[in-house]
């Protein structure tokens, strides 16, 4: 459980930071297969036949807004898996995915996202993208506060997972903190067409790229007011009274405009969402598909 002292790290630390990728991350894995590009702001990420590649944010974060710039693997991308993510660690560890598995030339991408909570998962909506992702960079961006996740896209929000606990008794990430991670790796067992499709190794080496990584905090509420009109003022000694903050602060609404573009993504672009599997859930959607927005 996260203590007050890394609360007060967290949001005073951070004010829509922006550094080069050496200050910020750590290549976890993939030896010379992760490159920092002259400038120090963009990370491209590499798989061949033996090894993909990955990195990991130096800090941790208890609710943030991270962006990310991200230019996929062009081409022929079919078996591979670029992800960007927040993770904690361990068997009950929370987790905001972006996964974008590479199809054959072509064909779109599938862009699937997910949410873990204490080790669970099975949260999955995936959308085709309305633009070539291979061909310049796009932002991807994580609203995480007490409240809800918002998944954004050019700052198009295409999915919102809300903070039903009280009411549902569904699990929301809100003590555990996360770190951002990415990496490039091989799926070609499942991730185009089921695993149909497999990895053209003669196209390798594949490379994606990552730039203009940005967290935000609220120590400057107009920043991201759809992060910080969710976030509770630390005022209290012990992280409990912070969790009850947290659970009765109110949410942030999208503005009309955002709600319109991101129905607008959902009817256009969705491609599967679990709150509308019946087949996976015969004896009923889980409970919060109820509240879905």
């Amino acid at each position: 459980m996260a203590s007050i002292q890394l609360l007060f790290l967290i949001f005073a630390s951070l004010s829509c930071a922006s550094a080069t990728f050496i200050q910020n991350f750590d290549i976890t894995w993939g030896d010379q297969r992760a490159k920092v590009l002259p400038g120090g702001d963009t990370v491209q990420l590499t798989l061949d036949k033996w090894s993909g590649s990955g990195f990991r944010s130096k800090q941790e974060f208890l609710f943030t807004r991270i962006d990310m710039k991200i230019k996929l693997v062009e081409g022929n991308s079919a078996g591979t898996v670029t992800t960007y993510y927040l993770s904690s660690q361990g068997p009950n560890h929370d987790e905001i995915d972006f996964e974008f598995l590479g199809n054959v030339t072509g064909d779109p991408y599938v862009m699937h996202t997910n949410v873990f909570s204490q080790g669970k998962g099975n949260r999955e909506v995936q959308f085709y993208l309305w633009f070539d992702p291979t061909k310049s960079f796009h932002t991807y961006s994580i609203i995480w506060n007490p409240s809800q996740i918002i998944f954004l896209v050019d700052g198009i929000p295409v999915r919102v997972f809300e903070n039903t606990e009280a009411t549902t008794g569904v699990p929301f990430p809100k003590n555990q903190p996360m770190r951002v991670y990415a990496s490039l790796w091989n799926a070609d067992d499942w991730a185009t067409k089921g695993g149909l499709v497999k990895t053209n190794w003669s196209l390798a080496p594949f490379t994606a790229s990552f730039s203009g990584f940005k967290a935000t905090n609220c120590k400057d509420p107009s920043s991201s007011p759809l992060l910080c009109n969710s976030i509770p003022v630390i005022s209290a000694t012990t992280t409990s009274s912070v969790q009850a903050q947290s659970q009765s602060q109110p949410q942030a609404q999208l503005s009309a405009n955002m709600y319109r573009r991101m129905r607008w993504v959902q009817r256009k672009y969705m491609i599967y969402s679990y709150c509308g599997d019946t087949k996976r859930f015969p004896r009923g959607l889980p409970p919060e598909c109820r509240r879905r927005r």
